[in-house]
């Protein structure tokens, strides 16, 4: 079902938008208020992020909401209830992005067993590298579920190719090296990048890490089918409140 959706809107849009929540934060009900004005505001597909005490691909603005939603909480249950609640209120995919410790703790048959009960389509475990994944790949396959894998700048062709080997519905490339929200420099330096990407699948590219304005997903039609934007919409979201974050996704497509 997600890659016919990603091929299905690919069809009518220059590039597809997924945006980034953490589950409980600022709370549930604020973070359901938060999905469904994304969704409004006209998101594609949208990833749920499990609240995780060590973060390690976040920047301080997305480790600061994992932090507060722990503090508030936040249960792995919970979030599952939560997931439920917002697949069944809107059409678009949904997927989980956590760390490995979240699947391995509650054990990673019966998490995945769990994201295909509650509707969601896939997930993004950034600490998992395909050599170590053979459960988890095996598990997602059972349930018709998608595996994300990661690309990044540093990885050889080799390893690009390792990883599309696994991948399903499309890989998540990395703009640069470091954790989400810092600066990314959106200029044609990235084109060497893509193009080695899609030399190693032919998979749909999602680009994500630094996205910020109008101006960057402009630059990126063309070149990849999805741009995540994360960091900045908390942002927008700690200084303006829910209202101005939509406005915010809304701005990325006019």
């Amino acid at each position: 079902m997600l890659e016919s959706h990603i091929a299905g809107r690919s069809k009518n849009q220059s590039v597809l938008l997924m945006s980034h929540i953490v589950i409980g934060y600022p709370s549930f009900e604020e973070s359901l208020r938060l999905v469904d004005v994304m969704v409004g505001a006209g998101v594609d597909l949208m990833e749920l992020q499990i609240p995780f005490s060590e973060p390690i691909a976040d920047g301080p603005v997305i480790a600061r909401a994992n932090q507060h939603a722990l503090v508030a909480g936040t249960t792995v249950a919970r979030c599952l209830e939560f997931a439920q609640e917002v697949t069944r209120r809107h059409p678009i995919p949904f997927l989980f992005m956590s760390y490995y410790n979240i699947l391995f703790r509650r054990g990673i048959s019966r998490f995945i067993h769990d994201m295909a009960r509650v509707g969601v389509e896939g997930s993004i475990i950034p600490d998992l590298p395909p050599e170590e994944a053979g459960e988890y790949l095996s598990a997602t396959a059972e349930q018709s579920l998608s595996p994300i894998f990661i690309f990044t700048p540093t990885s050889s062709n080799e390893r690009l190719n390792k990883i599309s080997a696994v991948a399903k519905s499309f890989v998540y490339c990395v703009a640069r090296q470091g954790v989400t929200g810092q600066q990314t420099r959106f200029s044609h330096e990235l084109d060497a990048y893509l193009a080695r990407c899609r030399r190693a699948t032919s998979l749909p590219l999602a680009l994500g890490f630094g996205v910020r304005d109008r101006e960057d997903v402009k630059f990126l039609e063309g070149k990849v089918e999805i741009v995540v934007v994360g960091s900045e919409t908390i942002r927008v979201l700690n200084e303006n409140g829910i209202d101005a974050a939509g406005d915010f996704i809304g701005s990325l497509r006019t």
